[in-house]
């Protein structure tokens, strides 16, 4: 009897195709239960107001805002227009460039020319500070700047009228080191642009808001920061942020190490969403989880215990495709469709919601980008090739088109 209990153990209990089983339901099981936690915890988060952070009205400081511009971009010259007309009584605006001959300058002297030419400065200034292009940018930018408190905010953000009042309200809290958005993708018109713009709006973001909300870390979005110029020199300036990947992170980095806080506000800008074709897309990809991976790289490790629908999909191609296997596939598709459409319903994103029945293969996708993002030391950003280095620093391994 003995004998055959232990032949029982052998062929059934501990055959690889039945332990393989067992271990993707680790990552169905734990992601069907982040699913439901972060639709609570987005719920929670954007219902509060930036009246929670310690705020006062009575807060109403002059802000220079820093536009870093490369090329034609989709929407350029709306969304660059929306930072014209904010609800705000002083600020100064700087749109800035790299290469004198730009193609987006034309659009940059329109705006200046329709709006204010005392409001709007147009820089051209080629500073090589790192390998960073989009620091680089800044630091002709900021250099032109007549305010304390400085907004950075991309190129590619839509912008509500009143985005300054809010991003600036916390800064009235002296222990407020930096503040930031949040953002959701938009405008996305081709297949692989609403795989790019669900990757955003149904995964990235609920999974900061669950991080924040959690305590597991803290976020520094670089599309939209504010901070005042005499924090960012004794965080050691824009020039030290250079040579990182991901600036925005390491800039976040020390504002909460240095003791100040780190807000992220329960606030939303547009951010449009510009890919020529798949293949910028798959790029795209992978330099975003490489991001991820280089500012958090254990809790970005970590994220493969939560990938409930490509372990769903293994589960049941290792089930043969039998009751049980398409079950449980079956429903993690479901909870996952309807936590999304939930976070997407409170981000206000209709364009995510009728692109849903994309998420499952961005999902399966979404497992393999992880894997590169492990895997690969080199990352293309805007046409250039690098070498990632340690504590998420990057080195140049090839000139871009125009440099």
């Amino acid at each position: 009897m003995g004998l055959g209990i232990r032949n029982i153990t052998s062929n059934e209990f501990i055959s690889p195709g039945l332990s393989f089983q067992i271990i993707c339901l680790i990552p169905i099981i734990s992601g069907c239960i982040y699913l439901i936690l972060s639709v609570w915890t987005i719920r929670n988060f954007l219902r509060k107001t930036t009246t929670d952070i310690n705020t006062t009205e009575e807060f109403h400081p002059p802000v220079t805002v820093l536009k870093p511009i490369r090329g034609i971009e989709k929407n350029l010259k709306s969304n660059l227009h929306t930072i014209t007309v904010q609800d705000w009584p002083e600020y100064q605006i700087i749109y800035s460039v790299q290469d004198p001959q730009d193609s987006a300058l034309p659009i940059l002297n329109q705006l200046q020319a329709e709006v204010d030419n005392q409001k709007i400065s147009v820089v051209i200034d080629n500073k090589d500070a790192g390998a960073n292009g989009k620091v680089n940018n800044l630091l002709g930018a900021i250099a032109q700047a007549y305010h304390q408190i400085i907004i950075i905010s991309d190129s590619d953000t839509n912008l509500k009228p009143d985005y300054i009042k809010n991003i600036i309200s916390p800064l009235s809290n002296p222990n407020v080191g930096a503040v930031c958005t949040l953002f959701k993708v938009k405008s996305a018109q081709r297949w692989f642009e609403k795989m790019e713009l669900l990757t955003i709006n149904a995964d990235f973001i609920p999974s900061v808001i669950f991080a924040a909300v959690t305590g597991a870390s803290n976020a520094c979005l670089g599309p939209s920061i504010a901070i005042s110029r005499s924090t960012l020199q004794e965080l050691g300036g824009l020039e030290s942020l250079a040579d990182y990947l991901v600036e925005d992170y390491e800039l976040g980095r020390r504002v909460w190490t240095s003791g100040k806080k780190m807000v992220l506000l329960p606030y939303t800008i547009d951010v449009t969403v510009d890919l020529k074709n798949w293949q910028e897309w798959w790029t795209h990809q992978v330099y975003w989880d490489q991001n991820t991976y280089l500012a958090r790289p254990w809790p970005f490790i970590a994220t493969i215990l939560i990938r409930a629908v490509p372990f769903a999909i293994l589960f049941a191609i290792l089930r043969m495709g039998d009751l049980l296997g398409l079950g449980v596939l079956g429903i993690t598709v479901a909870l996952r469709l309807l936590s999304a459409g939930i976070t997407l319903k409170e981000l206000k994103d209709v364009e995510g919601f009728q692109s849903l029945y994309l998420l499952p293969l961005r999902d399966t996708f979404g497992l393999i980008f992880w894997f590169l993002a492990l895997t690969k030391r080199t990352v293309v950003w805007r046409g250039v090739k690098y070498k990632l280095v340690d504590n998420g620093k990057m080195v140049p391994l090839s000139k871009g088109v125009g440099d």
